[in-house]
């Protein structure tokens, strides 16, 4: 057991990171690895695999560096981080520009490429990059009036889109606008850029109904399920049924041999059947714990940038597993997302974990930081006339980490 006396890096670390935010972390990829046992057989069987363990080996193989990321990445400073995302973002962006190009076509859309064998989809890792960098502008708005931070921001947001709209992948368009509008409402926007920006909204995903088929007939199959086909949401929603309060049992699901995606994108509706309606309650509760801790974590934070980091980070991992959740249970049209943690997938599961590792980081108690900020603002020079507070000097042996 690490006492507090100890003056290691990793004494450090485990005393002032978030252990009851680390452990739900943990608990979802357990969750993952079990899902992955119950569902993923079933798919490998369907497409004449040998191994019908063929996705669960590739999972825990995904796992391993995922966690050693997470962990890692939980060790940087706001200021590393930052600097990290720069470069993450701007490798990635060049990755996202190329699937356009030498992207494979997958179901009417570019959206990955094979790199020495293993497939990377690039719009993955941008997420988390692009949430670092759009809280960072925003914090410089409220810092520094001056600086055209926000113009820049639309720049990074027209930036990502232009590429996911052209994949097309409007399912990450959509949960990138509404992260980046989250930050930019916490950032004091008036209400008259929240109507503009509402509007805007509208009329982008207006027009994706009506110039994009496979949009359109996935709304109309949701407001109207007699209008084609709805066998996958059909055969989730039977697996909840079968399932019950209590699932039929490890292994016992019958539902997800029928189900395609019963190991990605619909592993909900799995745990539903195998292990009831109790698993899902306590899958959601989860993901709500560590969505209303971090945002409870950001609104004591005293730095712009770090509350508007975490803050972003929460709701990209809150709303990408909503989405997913309310498309198991047939409440939002069928979208290919990934559920955080627990959906098969190597690109998936290793940027989440980037994006919790920085999530970690940020959260981590920072004796000093706030002592910090108040020294910095005392020492800013005073309007004409105006008193400022003599300056507080930070108690001798506090750890500041300035953002």
């Amino acid at each position: 057991m690490m006492s507090r006396a100890d003056r290691t890096v990793l004494s450090e670390w485990w005393w002032t990171v978030d252990r009851a935010l680390l452990a739900s972390l943990v608990g979802l990829m357990v969750i993952g690895i079990i899902l992955c046992l119950a569902a993923s057989p079933a798919v490998a069987a369907r497409l004449n695999i040998a191994d019908p363990f063929h996705f669960v080996n590739r999972q825990v193989l995904f796992l391993i560096p995922a966690a050693v990321v997470m962990v890692a990445t939980s060790f940087l400073s706001p200021r590393t981080l930052r600097r990290t995302c720069v470069v993450v973002f701007g490798l990635f962006f060049v990755l996202l520009l190329a699937t356009l190009v030498v992207g494979p076509e997958v179901k009417g859309a570019r959206r990955w490429l094979t790199i020495a064998g293993v497939t990377v989809q690039p719009s993955e890792f941008i997420k988390p990059a692009f949430v670092i960098l759009a809280a960072w502008l925003f914090s410089e708005s409220t810092r520094r009036p001056e600086m055209p931070a926000q113009l820049l921001a639309f720049g990074l947001l027209a930036s990502v889109l232009g590429p996911l709209v052209k994949q097309p992948d409007f399912g990450q368009s959509l949960l990138i606008s509404l992260v980046w509008a989250s930050l930019f409402f916490l950032s004091g926007l008036r209400w008259i850029w929240m109507v503009g920006l509402v509007g805007v909204g509208a009329g982008g995903g207006f027009i994706a109904y009506m110039t994009v088929s496979h949009v359109q007939k996935r709304i109309n199959r949701f407001l109207n399920p007699d209008s084609g086909d709805t066998y996958q949401i059909d055969t989730a929603l039977n697996s909840f049924r079968n399932g019950g309060w209590f699932g039929q049992g490890p292994g016992e699901g019958t539902m997800k041999r029928l189900l395609p995606d019963g190991h990605t994108d619909f592993v909900f509706a799995v745990a539903g059947e195998e292990f009831g309606i109790i698993l899902c309650l306590i899958i959601l509760a989860l993901f709500a714990f560590i969505i209303l801790r971090s945002l409870s974590r950001a609104s004591h934070e005293s730095d712009p940038f770090a509350r508007f980091a975490i803050t972003g980070l929460a709701l990209l991992f809150g709303l990408q597993a909503a989405i997913n959740m309310a498309v198991n249970v047939h409440i939002a049209p069928a979208k290919g997302m990934t559920l955080p943690f627990i959906s098969y997938g190597g690109s998936s599961l290793i940027s989440i974990a980037f994006g919790m590792g920085m999530l970690l980081a940020l959260s981590r108690k920072r004796p000093g930081a706030a002592a910090l900020a108040a020294l910095t603002e005392a020492r800013q020079p005073s309007p004409e006339g105006v008193a400022r507070p003599r300056a507080v000097e930070p108690p001798a042996g506090a750890v500041a980490d300035p953002a």
